[in-house]
This record gives C-alpha cells, structure tokens and sequence, in this order.
C-alpha cells in the first residue's frame, strides 16, 4: 500500500490555514521557496507556491507525526533480466511537470523548444489542470517547439522535481519497463505518478520496497549505479547491503555508495547535484575553484580520483556554494542529455558572472561531448529552490522496435519439463509507440524451426492459461508475436528449451527407446490399418511409409 497521510494530531485552525492559503498565492510569481499548507486532510500544494525541492519546514513537521513508514506494497522483481538504461542513450521523449510559477515556467518552455526541434525528442507534459495544460501549450510553442512532438495531459501534481518521483527505466528484453519507488516527501499526488504514467504508456511496472529520491542515482549503460548514503538514512532499519540488494534485484545494478555533502551545502544531498555520467565510462564532476578543502571538495575529488583510478575518464566543471542572496548550492552537472542535446544551466549572481564559471562550464562541457549540441539556459530562478534542469525531467527511453512493436516473453523461460494436459501459464510484456492491438501464441516443438498456433489474435492481456498438448520435445520454444493498429509485427521467443514428456515418437512398443525393435514393430506390421494398431507410431490409423519415416528419423532415441 502506498503511505497514509492521515489528518495530524494538532491541524492548524481553520482561520491560520485560510491566512496561509493566501499569503501562498499572495506570492504566486516568486521563486523564493514556499510552502505547502498543513490541513485536516493532509498537506495542500496550491497553484503558485514555489516549493522547493528539498523538504519544507511545514513538511517536515508534517512528518514527525506521520512518518514515511510504512512503504507501498513492493511487487516482486522483475523475472527476467533487466538493462537499466542511461540518460545519454537514445531516447523518444522526456517527461515534465507544468509549473504553476511563471519564472520555473519559462525554463521548461525554452527546454521544451530545443528537446522537441534539436534534441529530436517528444515532450511528455502533465498538468494540474486544463487550464494548467492549456498555458503549458501556449508558453512551450512561443518557444519554437515542434508542437507534433508535445504531450500535455492532465494530472493534478504536488511539484516539479519529476527526477525524484518520476519513472525510472529499465528494458526487459526489448521491451520498456517502470521502476518505481516511494518518493521520500510527503507529496502524495506526485507519489502515485507512476502507475498512472506505466498504465497510460502499456508498459511494465515493478515496485521497489525503498524510500528513496530519483536525483540521488546516476547510472551507465553498463550496469555501473552510483548513490549517497542518504538512501541508507531514508530507509531506517535498512543496512547498506540491503540498499544495495534491492537496487540489484529490481534494477540489474551494481552501485557505488559515497558520502553525501553536507545539508548546509546541499539541503537534498542527491549525487546529481555535483556529478552526472555522460558515457559508459565518462563522467563530470563538480570541482570547488572557491572552497577548496571544504568538505564538499574533499568529497567530490574523492569520487574523481577513485572512478579514474578505474579507467573512466573524468571532467570537472566549477561549483560554488553561496550564502549571499540568492544564497544556492551553483551547479554546473545537473544537466539534461537528450539525444545530441545538452541543456547546462548559466546563472547571474555576481560571484558567478565575476568569475566566468558559466563560460568555464560551457567549455568543460564542449570538450566533454564533442559532436553534441550545447545550450545555455539561465537557471537563476530555479537554483534557488535546491535544484536545476535534471531535478524537474524523466527521460523515456527509445522504443527499441521502432514502428514495429516489440514483444518479451516471461514465462515459460526456462528449461522446464512438463506433461500433456498441464495448465502453464504464459505470460508476456509488449510494447509499442502507438499500443499493441493482439497477440499470437505460437508453439515449436522443433527449436523454433517450425511453429504451430496455440492462440491467435487474442487480446493483449499478458497471461494465457495454455493447456500442454500430447507430444513430446525436448526443445520446446513459446513465441509471442504482438501486433499493432498498422499491422507490424514483432516478437520474442522463450531462451531456454522446454521438455513435453508426451508420447516418445518412433516407439513402437513403448518401452522409451527408439530401436530395432520398433522398426520389427512397423515392418511386421506393414500396411495394417485400425485403431490401435502395432507400430502405428503417428496414430492416423494406418501403419505405412510416415510410420517407418518416423521411426527412421528417431533412430537411437532414448525419452
């Protein structure tokens, strides 16, 4: 179950919260950070509110009394193996949440402008409302986006940091996949995001049983993760080993743990605020030019030292942490990588611009990703809330059969032995741009060479209660074919062969060997008709020249 966030014990009288309400709207178009409003029901995120990334004060009252305890119910991992994808693979759209503050606005219409024309990529939008949705459309096409290539749908959401709630995801098989976990606020509408986006896309959903925010796990295309201890800290009761299993087992993943800055550096202590991988083994890093020695430094040289010890090949871009207005923790990693678009963030506070770090970063980052597109996008207003352009993106990741859907079968997988008549479950994952219309179910009995229906057409529900035919094999193949509105197909075959332990074919007399003694059987038998007949080893009634063929060509058999 996903967590509870009942009525506290001591709510806010009625007047306070009604004062609270509108000194939030009385505010609508700041960027300092604001708050939510702590009601009977639980917490109210009103339309103009910059809330920031990291908790609030109201939240974290919020929280003493009702602790992020007990998680979600977990699904089981996923049963086949997994690829989690990085962000600097291919990707076919990335995903965003509508801002109700003006300024945060006008950063997600510039990104939208270059992911959807340069980046070569959709924008998936959700907002809170129609209106919400109708201002997103109006602010990202003023922006030059290819608006054929944007998404806006309505669905009421706490915040923008999509990175810390949002679908993270793998590919199972060539099919797409959510892992989800449980967002580490109290922000219960972008919580249950998730499902509805994995449901709305037809893709596979697998639930971690770990509290944990997005922004805090980068990754490669190589099964490499990277994380601070703030998980470990979020999940009490947890060890790290047991962190480390869970990430493994839903995601494939080996992850690298480090100790996270300071909260008086970076109130959100996420790895994507001072690092972000940009190749299977390349990756930025901040560098602290201005508090060198700082624990900060200390810990990102660290980090730096240690992955080029283990060949990766490591750049630096400037960081700074400011406590004069606007006091922010300036970073030049969190980015967004799309295709071959590069969005860094600039920023105007003085100490910045008297000190070139947005022309050093943008340099870092030319050398960083040659052949890639680099784009500058002034970040000032967001910095301040405790994060920047990756803090309020999903990616989605490409569709791997491009107009073809594509199809992963789950089960049978492996070499199981079953017996005519059993009931199996078949069950299977597809995927598809445009949604998959039916499936076929197809059957070899011969290691795929040859293919005979089970069922046709049906309607793609991922489960099929398959009735085990009399034969026998010992390299049984299911395939699953998925078909689309268009009529493309695509389809996947199970890896390892299954045994059906039917009639042994050949044998005559029964006795689980095909021999000389079965092919007396036949030969004595030659040209005889009738049920039941000896050495009628295929069963149409007659023992002929199919009959010998079939003994002939099980010769040496043993079932």
């Amino acid at each position: 179950m996903r967590p509870m966030f009942s009525a506290p014990k001591t709510a806010m009288g009625v007047a306070a919260i009604a004062m609270s309400f509108c000194a939030a709207l009385a505010h609508a178009d700041e960027t300092r950070p604001g708050q939510p409003v702590w009601t009977p029901d639980g917490l109210v995120f009103p339309d103009g509110v910059a809330i920031p990334r990291s908790l609030t004060d109201v939240e974290r009252d919020y929280l003493r009394e009702n602790p992020l305890e007990a998680l979600r119910g977990a699904t089981p991992p996923p049963a086949t193996t997994v690829r989690s994808v990085a962000e600097y693979e291919p990707m076919d759209a990335i995903i965003f949440s509508w801002s109700t503050v003006g300024s945060w606005n006008s950063i997600i219409a510039q990104m939208a402008g270059h992911i959807t024309t340069t980046g070569n990529a959709d924008v998936i939008v959700y907002a809170r409302s129609t209106a919400n949705a109708n201002s997103a459309l109006s602010a990202i096409a003023a922006q030059g986006a290819d608006m054929s290539r944007v998404d806006v749908r309505v669905r009421f959401l706490d915040t923008i940091w999509l990175r810390d709630y949002g679908p993270r995801y793998v590919y199972q098989g060539d099919v797409r996949a959510v892992i989800d976990h449980t967002y580490n606020r109290p922000r219960p509408n972008d919580n249950a995001l998730n499902t509805h986006h994995a449901a709305l896309q037809g893709h596979a959903f697998y639930e971690m049983p770990l509290i944990h925010g997005g922004g805090n796990y980068h990754l490669n295309a190589l099964n490499s993760g990277h994380a601070t201890n703030l998980v470990v800290n979020e999940n009490p009761g947890m060890t790290q080993s047991q962190v480390y299993d869970i990430w493994n087992e839903y995601q494939n993943i080996d992850t690298t743990f480090y100790t996270p800055f300071p909260t008086s550096v970076d109130s959100t202590q996420h790895i994507d605020m001072w690092m972000q991988i940009i190749g299977d083994n390349k990756i930025v890093i901040s560098e602290w030019p201005a508090q060198q020695g700082s624990t900060q430094s200390n810990i990102s040289n660290a980090a730096a030292a240690a992955l080029a010890a283990n060949g990766w090949t490591v750049y630096r871009t400037p960081a700074v942490r400011l406590t004069s207005s606007p006091a922010a923790h300036y970073t030049y990693t969190n980015v967004v990588v799309v295709n071959d678009l590069v969005l860094i963030p600039t920023y105007t506070h003085s100490f910045i611009t008297g000190n070139n770090y947005n022309e050093t970063a943008l340099s870092v980052w030319q050398q960083a990703m040659p052949g890639k597109t680099i784009v500058q996008i002034n970040c000032q207003s967001l910095v301040t809330a405790a994060g920047v352009m990756h803090c309020i993106v999903m990616h989605m990741p490409a569709h791997l059969g491009g107009d073809n859907p594509t199809a992963h079968v789950v089960t049978p997988n492996d070499a199981a032995t079953f017996d005519p008549g059993d009931n199996v479950q078949i069950t299977w994952l597809t995927d598809d741009r445009e949604g998959v219309s039916n499936v076929d179910l197809l059957l070899s009995t011969d290691g795929g060479a040859n293919f005979s229906t089970i069922a046709a057409a049906i309607p793609d529900t991922g489960s099929y209660n398959w009735t085990v035919p009399s034969v026998f094999t010992t390299q049984g193949v299911i395939r699953v074919v998925a078909r689309n509105a268009n009529n493309l197909t695509g389809h996947d075959d199970s890896d390892q062969f299954f045994t059906i332990g039917g009639p042994c074919p050949g044998d005559a007399n029964g006795d689980g060997v095909v021999d000389f003694a079965d092919l007396s059987t036949v030969l004595g038998n030659f040209g005889q008709s009738g049920a039941g007949v000896p050495g009628d080893v295929n069963g149409d009634g007659e023992v002929d020249f199919a009959d010998l063929s079939e003994v002939l060509s099980n010769f040496g058999t043993e079932c």
